[in-house]
């Protein structure tokens, strides 16, 4: 019998407010100290991941992420009617440790919110770009048979941190929906910038999608 949809729900919450909390509470913590720097911030997001992978992707699948949990409903990997129960766990995470580090650490930095620089339309394709490069190692370390067993926490936190050091600078890197709304409404009052709903929804629907065309037969 598989994972009741409330826990695979809570672990997703849980999952989403560790991978905020960490990344998020270390923007705040580098804004007030300068002790991380930007690679330390990178770090920071791309080992929460992976710990949270480990953690509970044997209960929920370990998303974190609309655009992922979309992306997947696309490709049949989760059923159309768990989206919502899981997008709203996410946000319910995110926005739980934005106001921890709020209330904790500080609100420096905008709680670690995202914002870029140059033209909308540029930060949307960098933003599409990351994603599809997220969803695209996604789909292949975790739902292909063939690839090496064991290592998929990793290979996706490493993408998130290769992600947010190269990508970081120009938009936040965001690459997730639940990431950007958190710390937008705790220090904003609501998101911003529709950058972060459509440019991390359409690059993971196009990156999970290019997998799939790749893949071919797992017998073949």
């Amino acid at each position: 019998m598989g994972v009741a949809l409330w826990r695979r729900c809570g672990a997703e919450a849980v999952g989403t407010f560790v991978l905020v909390g960490m990344g998020c509470g270390a923007i705040v913590v580098d804004a007030q100290t300068g002790a991380l720097g930007h690679a330390g911030i990178c770090a920071a997001f791309g080992i929460a991941v992976a710990i949270m992978i480990h953690a509970t992707g044997h209960l929920s699948g370990a998303h974190f992420n609309p655009a992922v949990t979309l992306a997947f409903a696309t490709t049949g990997k989760l059923g159309w009617r768990d989206v919502g129960p899981y997008v709203a766990a996410q946000v319910v995470g995110a926005t739980g440790a934005s106001l921890c580090i709020a209330g904790l650490v500080g609100t420096e930095a905008s709680v670690g919110a995202t914002a870029f620089s140059g033209p909308p339309l540029t930060a949307l394709c960098i933003e599409g770009l990351l994603t599809a490069l997220l969803m695209f190692v996604i789909q292949a370390v975790a739902t292909d048979v063939r690839a090496a067993q064991g290592w998929a926490a990793w290979a996706i936190g490493a993408t998130v941190a290769l992600a947010a050091m190269v990508g970081g600078p120009l938009t936040g890197a965001s690459m997730n929906p639940a990431r950007s709304i958190g710390p937008e409404l705790v220090a904003h009052g609501g998101l911003t910038h529709g950058v972060y709903l459509v440019g991390p929804v359409f690059g993971a629907v196009i990156g999970a999608w290019l997998y799939q065309a790749l893949r071919g037969s797992e017998e073949g």
